[in-house]
């Protein structure tokens, strides 16, 4: 019996696995019920479980055979902070808490992978199940590391994947080099001296500095980034007073950052602190900037993309997997562990449904077992007996 004809055979558990997840979502280190559901299935299907990882982190390891080879698969499992307002039978129970990224099918697909792997054992060497709190926000896969992840559970290669809204159901895409960016969120104080609006010869007026300075941002990326390298520099929030006829001592500007380049994320950040600090000079205003990197690119190491998209083709058919994905502005804290150990994170299809992070987005429980097909079929390709 081949992987997915074996895994389609778990369709309606997985499905209500899915489901009971999503209506009962929880945020970032928070994940208690979800982290006490996948330690009870592990231990079940007869993998060993490793509890309190990185906080609210859970990692299975099952061996078969002899190999000293590894392989990690990684999930993650948090909810966002926001309401939904889907109307499915399973709509979150949890006020202010809503799985609209499709973490809990992400969650769903690795129990898949490893209950097929604990049943057939048709590898050799040991594959780790990383289920990883808190992406929302990057710090759960940076937390999982600082607990030493990597040094309990060595991989040699680790393989993700994202489901993906706009690609058809048994579908899915991957590149070998930046699938994602990296970068952060900054915020400026702007500071001047304040007046009397009628009496603007009489202030430094950081309202006018802070539009000088978000206009000059926008030459980070179209005069200082090399041709052909992409980059954004958005600025989202301007704050400053509180009444029409008064010129305020100070205001705020906040936004993000992102590119798919480590070097020229340092790049980046190097002239918009020139900039931020010179303009501000110019007007006799001063300016601080806090801009810490979230997030690294997420790179593809190519040996590891090309294994994930045969396993891909194995199960899809080759000419459902895009091997030559256009990267995405959006970023994703795994780019952490493929900055640690070799691997590849491949985005599935999710069908025609809402974009992520939107209030009525759902997980499409019909690609479920893709992805914990392919997750399985890389890591018996990785191990191969």
């Amino acid at each position: 019996m081949g992987v997915l004809e074996k895994i389609s055979g778990y369709r309606k558990e997985l499905t209500a696995i899915r489901q009971d997840f999503h209506e009962h979502p929880e945020l970032g280190m928070e994940e208690f019920r979800t982290s006490d559901i996948v330690a009870d299935l592990l231990g079940k299907w007869g993998i060993s479980v490793h509890r309190g990882i990185g906080g609210t982190g859970i990692v299975g390891v099952l061996k078969n055979g002899t190999s000293g080879k590894s392989v990690g698969l990684r999930a993650d499992m948090d909810a966002l902070p926001m309401d939904e307002l889907g109307r499915v039978p399973y709509k979150s129970r949890n006020a202010g808490r809503m799985h609209a990224c499709g973490h809990d099918g992400h969650t769903t697909m690795l129990l898949g992978a490893a209950r097929y792997l604990s049943e057939t054992r048709r590898f050799d060497g040991t594959v780790n199940f990383i289920f990883q709190p808190a992406e929302e926000g990057s710090t759960g896969a940076v937390a999982m590391i600082r607990d030493g992840l990597f040094e309990e559970f060595p991989c040699d290669y680790i393989f993700g994947m994202h489901n993906w809204p706009g690609l058809a159901v048994g579908n899915c895409a991957i590149n070998s080099g930046p699938v994602m960016a990296g970068g952060g969120f900054f915020e400026i104080t702007v500071k001047g001296v304040g007046s009397h609006a009628a009496r603007p010869d009489r202030c430094i007026d950081p309202m006018l500095t802070a539009c000088h300075i978000v206009t000059a941002l926008q030459s980070v990326v179209s005069r200082n980034i090399p041709t052909g390298k992409e980059a954004v520099v958005s600025v989202t929030r301007i704050e400053g007073g509180h009444a029409y006829n008064i010129i305020p001592e100070a205001v705020t500007i906040a936004g993000t950052f992102r590119c798919l380049d480590t070097a020229v994320l340092h790049e980046m950040r190097a002239r918009m602190k020139t900039i931020v600090t010179g303009v501000a000079a110019a007007f006799g205003a001063t300016a601080e900037i806090r801009y810490p990197v979230e997030f690294l690119p997420t790179v593809n190491n190519p040996t590891c993309a090309d294994m994930m998209a045969n396993a891909a083709a194995d199960i899809c058919g080759d000419g459902h997997v895009d091997r030559h994905m256009k990267p995405v502005m959006a970023s994703e804290d795994f780019s952490y562990m493929l900055d640690r150990v070799p691997g590849a994170y491949m985005c599935l299809g999710n069908g025609n449904s809402e974009m992520l992070h939107h209030p009525e987005y759902n997980f499409n429980d019909e690609a479920l077992v893709y992805g914990a097909s392919i997750l399985a079929k890389v890591s018996e390709d990785a191990l191969s007996v």
